[in-house]
């Protein structure tokens, strides 16, 4: 039978595509110690429903008692490529903030366990800032570019601020009292870049973990700068159904399919915590779903087989419907041509459409969010308000 330290190693490390240091976090555990970790995240654009894979995670991470830190990279999301000016970076930190916590209690993820931290709270200090003038003259230019090259806007007359960006990164994890760095498999390159140089500055290495990154519904990488390629946490149902009608997934096609892939990555994974934890096997964390809301059922349809974790409707002229235990079964299915794209586009846009049901309604029952919301995202065609002139009225 497997040691506490195993299980807990386990849940920190399962679904990952990579895993740097695992000899860091064996330690840890081993000596009973409490793990540390920190997520962070560039308010830019609108969140979108890729976030639903770190997030997830991070029930995985709290199970296994990790004390997580949520970072709000506000001073990230200003220096890449100037993607949004201070003030607006300001009412966006406040948007993610929102969406963030709405997303997490709708998967059931105790949110009083988390700990959420402002970028410019500390990045702002003199202690930080000298620590980043130190790595500015250890780094070279080509070192400095190649670790933000996945991450930082990539353009041909960069900016200094895209140069600063990976050595701010690294220096989160010391100023942030951290174990390790969980991000993107995008983020490899930068988190390379921390195990080399903040010991330079006689700072301990730390460990990083990585999740897959999903496909957009048109292929290539799901982001916020392309609004086709992405379904936003705030899209209606009609919408979200839209998306899912015009991503691409060729019949037998499993390459680079991001209908496909979004079960892979998001759906089966939520499945699998929900059935966990219907079954009691949360580890330590015995507040996870407390609070959630919303419908915490697995996507799998009424009268389907004990462990199956999602599930495609069809009618019984078409075969029946169709029930899966794992995403293994699902491709192979699907290679094999026995799924058509269209059933399967209709299962997704459905549990798309569960998933986001409870953050709308959170949205909409909040004037403060919606409010920030305005503020963050401004409508670029709105025609600005024209002051009436007051008339000077002569005595």
């Amino acid at each position: 039978m497997a040691s506490i330290a195993d299980q807990k190693y386990d849940l920190i490390t399962r679904r990952l595509s990579d895993v740097l240091g695992k000899d860091i976090i064996r330690a840890i555990l081993a000596e009973g110690r409490t793990p540390k970790c920190y997520w962070g995240t560039a308010p830019t654009g609108r969140p979108h429903i890729g976030y639903f894979v770190p997030l997830t995670k991070i029930a995985d991470f709290l199970r296994a008692g990790v004390e997580v830190t949520i970072l709000l990279a506000d001073v990230h999301a200003f220096l890449d490529n100037l993607k949004a000016p201070l003030e607006l970076v300001a009412h966006r930190t406040k948007y993610y903030e929102h969406v963030l916590l709405a997303v997490l209690k709708s998967l059931g993820i105790p949110t009083s366990k988390l700990r959420f931290v402002q970028g410019s709270s500390y990045q702002l200090t003199r202690e930080y800032n000298l620590d980043n003038y130190k790595l500015c003259a250890l780094v070279t230019e080509h070192d400095a570019k190649k670790a933000g090259a996945e991450v930082v806007k990539q353009v041909d007359n960069p900016l200094l601020s895209g140069l600063l960006y990976p050595g701010l990164q690294a220096l989160d994890e010391q100023y942030l009292g951290v174990d390790f760095q969980f991000g993107g498999l995008d983020q490899r390159k930068i988190f390379t870049f921390a195990e080399l140089y903040l010991p330079r500055l006689g700072y301990a290495k730390r460990a990083h973990l990585m999740n897959p990154m999903v496909p957009g519904l048109g292929g290539g990488k799901m982001s916020s700068s392309d609004p086709d390629s992405k379904i936003d946490f705030l899209d209606t149902p009609e919408v979200v159904r839209r998306k899912i009608k015009k991503a691409f997934c060729e019949e037998g096609n499993a390459t680079d399919n991001g209908v496909l892939a979004f079960v892979d990555a998001v759906l089966i994974p939520i499945s699998q915590l929900r059935l966990e934890r219907a079954a009691g096997s949360t580890g330590l964390d015995a507040d996870e779903g407390i609070e959630a809301v919303g419908d915490q059922t697995p996507f799998a349809l009424r009268g389907a087989p004990a462990g199956t974790v999602f599930s495609i409707d069809r009618k019984p002229e078409h075969g029946g419907s169709l029930h899966y235990a794992s995403f293994a079964e699902l491709k192979e299915d699907f290679e094999q041509k026995k799924v058509h794209p269209k059933d399967l586009k209709t299962a997704v846009a459905d549990a798309i459409i569960r998933l986001l049901t409870p953050i709308r309604q959170t949205f909409e029952e909040s004037a403060e969010w919606q409010e920030v919301e305005k503020l963050a995202y401004p409508d670029p065609n709105a025609k600005p308000v024209n002051k009436k002139k007051k008339v000077r009225v002569l005595a």
